[in-house]
């Protein structure tokens, strides 16, 4: 994949980042990035040597050292708020080494009038969270944004700026991800275009239905219930505090720097509390299933009842039932359910579509 140069910093920090975990394999990580092994090694070197700043283009000058008096350390404060008017004392504490408490950054922050009348949080807060990276993504779209997170880690894979959210749009930018990243176990997704909708008989679109073919497990939110996709959804407050709120973008391209900006500061440099302050690239990994170039045939199992999809109907025992349109031409399963007569499960490769009543058929008597 050819190298972006829209955000090339912060790609080549998470380069450097996840080819230093243990156990990492630098080469396939070179192909997922695009960069030939010299270049990879070339920044490993300079990391090694110097920091962040061997990777940086120009100089940046840091916001802390040892030596700092009271009042620089208050000025260090002013300055990350300015930055970032939606962090609070415990995130700038941390990013300051906590050389100056909590408490005491929010009494800077109220001496300067920084501070503004707290908006009530939600009651309920999710704390579950999956073992390991890449066993959950979450995604969503904010406007026409669509954003993808980590569960594990909550590292944000991606903030597309797009025109629209059609499905072939969001293939093109989920290609990129699943390119560079690899491939998830799992991604729970919103009811609705452009994945469709478990409330309706077997209704997925042809989005929904290549995600299954490479294997990938699709869940969809509760409807009306955003919280089980709760970790994205704070995603989503901060994006909106610290990116969009009383902005607007003239272009796409002006929307995507702003997204690539702040994407590198939440994912390598803003400590997150429900990550006991370490930042998501800390925790992050990237996955050990590769994005295939081909998509791979599924087999179904030898007890299994086969049949066609056509248009949107399937026909079973000499009777008629609904099937998403997208399914067309594909092959289901059907499997009796136990202890129950006349009762089937119908399955797309891994996926469960529906269930059927052979005696209450969707079309005809």
């Amino acid at each position: 994949m050819p190298w972006d140069t829209r955000d090339a910093m912060s790609l080549k920090e998470e380069f450097v980042a996840l080819a230093r975990q243990p156990g990492s394999n630098k080469r396939d990580l070179c192909r997922r990035f695009g960069i030939s092994p010299q270049t990879a090694y070339k920044w490993l070197e300079r990391y090694e040597a110097q920091g962040r700043s061997g990777l940086q283009e120009k100089s940046r000058k840091p916001i802390t050292s040892p030596k700092l008096t009271n009042p620089a350390l208050e000025t260090a404060v002013i300055a990350l708020r300015q930055d970032h008017p939606a962090w609070g004392g415990r995130t700038i504490s941390s990013i300051l080494k906590k050389q100056i408490a909590p408490s005491t950054v929010t009494n800077v922050l109220h001496r300067h009038g920084m501070i503004q009348p707290a908006q009530k949080e939600q009651l309920a807060k999710l704390r579950f969270e999956h073992d390991a990276p890449n066993d959950l993504w979450q995604m969503d779209f904010k406007g026409h944004f669509p954003t993808q997170l980590d569960d594990h880690s909550r590292f944000n894979l991606a903030i597309q700026a797009c025109d629209n959210e059609r499905g072939v749009t969001v293939k093109e930018k989920m290609i990129e991800v699943f390119q560079r990243f690899g491939l998830p176990a799992r991604i729970n997704v919103d009811n609705g275009p452009p994945w469709g909708s478990p409330r309706n008989p077997g209704e997925i679109t042809e989005l929904s239905i290549w995600l299954i073919r490479l294997g990938i497990r699709i869940s969809f939110s509760r409807p009306y219930h955003p919280q089980t996709n709760g970790k994205i959804e704070r995603f989503h407050r901060s994006l909106k505090a610290e990116v969009l709120d009383g902005r607007q973008f003239s272009t796409i391209k002006e929307a995507q720097t702003a997204f690539d900006r702040w994407r590198e500061v939440y994912n390598l440099q803003r400590p997150h509390q429900a990550l006991d302050y370490k930042v998501p690239m800390d925790r992050y990994r990237a996955s050990p299933w590769a994005y295939p170039q081909q998509l791979p045939e599924f087999e179904y199992g030898p007890d299994d009842l086969l049949a066609k999809a056509y248009h949107s109907r399937f026909r079973f025992q000499k009777r008629y039932f609904s099937i998403a349109k997208g399914l067309a031409g594909q092959h289901i399963a059907i499997r009796p359910k136990p202890e129950s007569e006349g009762l089937f499960d119908v399955y797309f490769c891994h996926h469960f579509l529906r269930t059927i009543d052979v005696n209450k058929p969707d079309y005809g008597p």
